[in-house]
């Protein structure tokens, strides 16, 4: 009876030892599990978050096997025995590992989802920025534009003003050119028409004085040439009517200085007596007019027998 409850009391030290070890193999996983080097993140991009998937109920516990019933031994000897270890539940604690992993994997999961959804919402928000300076970009770029277009028809109107004006200017400076021209042809018309009005008048004055004087100048000439015929003595055998001509330098008192022959009549004695006749006759009769006078500074007498 005391060696069967000897080998009673092996099994169960032998059964307490491997739980122990169990455990301790156990502990050593899960604190090398929780430092072990962390892991690059993977992500996955999902269209719709995944319904969380509830965790499963712990497994209940095996029912403990019932004790055998002590038989009826003799009172051993008095020992030391060692105190009673419970005995492990191996599966049911694997279980509850493995589900708080899976529950850490789930929250994880939950958290990168989390974190992908901000990143996603922080992206929308930073694409809508983007969006929403590059229309006001755009707007303030057709706005420049627009304002560049007012600016260069403006410009356009401004120039097209400035041009029609000039042309006005122009065509005004051209008019009044054109006026003043015509005035200044208009003038020298009329003063040419003036002028020649005042030569005709002067010509024609000047042709009545020639005429007034040539009258007078005649009229002097036929007196001075019936003064030398009435001086004049002709010689008896005088033939024919020969003519005579002197040239005859007189004094504006009319006093002769100079006689000349200038023309023989081919009879020596006529020739001789109409130069007496001229010396004679000196003074000779003068006009009062000077310019008539004039022409008598040089005279020259034709004279004939018979007029």
């Amino acid at each position: 009876m005391s060696f069967a409850l000897q080998r009673n009391d092996l099994a169960a030290a032998v059964l307490a030892a491997g739980v122990h070890g169990f455990f301790l193999m156990l502990l050593v996983i899960g604190v090398s599990w929780q430092i072990h080097d962390p892991q690059p993140i993977m992500a996955e991009l999902w269209q719709a978050i995944p319904a969380q998937v509830k965790p499963l109920p712990p497994p209940e516990p095996p029912p403990p096997e019932p004790e055998p019933l002590p038989k009826a031994v003799p009172k051993p000897e008095m020992k030391a025995e060692p105190k009673a270890i419970p005995k492990a539940q191996p599966e049911s604690k694997t279980a509850d590992i493995a589900l708080e992993k899976k529950k850490q994997e789930e929250k994880k999961k939950q958290e990168e989802l989390a974190k992908q959804k901000q990143a996603l919402e922080l992206e929308k928000k930073k694409r809508q920025e983007i969006e929403k300076r590059r229309r006001e970009e755009d707007r303030l770029m057709e706005l420049e534009a627009e304002q560049e277009a007012a600016r260069i028809e403006a410009d356009k109107l401004k120039r097209e003003q400035e041009k029609k004006l000039a042309e006005q200017k122009r065509r005004e400076a051209l008019k009044r050119d054109e006026e003043e021209m015509e005035r200044r042809m208009m003038e020298e018309t009329l003063a040419l028409e003036a002028s020649q009005s005042k030569a005709r008048e002067a010509k024609a004055a000047a042709d009545r004085r020639a005429a007034e004087i040539g009258k007078i100048v005649d009229r002097y000439k036929a007196m001075i040439s019936d003064k030398v015929r009435g001086n004049a003595r002709l010689p008896e055998n005088l033939s024919g009517n020969p003519e005579v001509v002197y040239e005859v330098n007189v004094l504006p008192t009319g006093e002769i200085t100079k006689i000349k022959l200038v023309k023989s009549s081919g009879n020596a004695a006529y020739d001789t007596a109409i130069e007496k006749a001229i010396e004679k006759s000196s003074p000779l009769p003068m006009p009062t007019d000077r310019e008539a006078a004039a022409h008598f500074r040089e005279l020259e007498l034709k004279h004939k027998p018979k007029n």
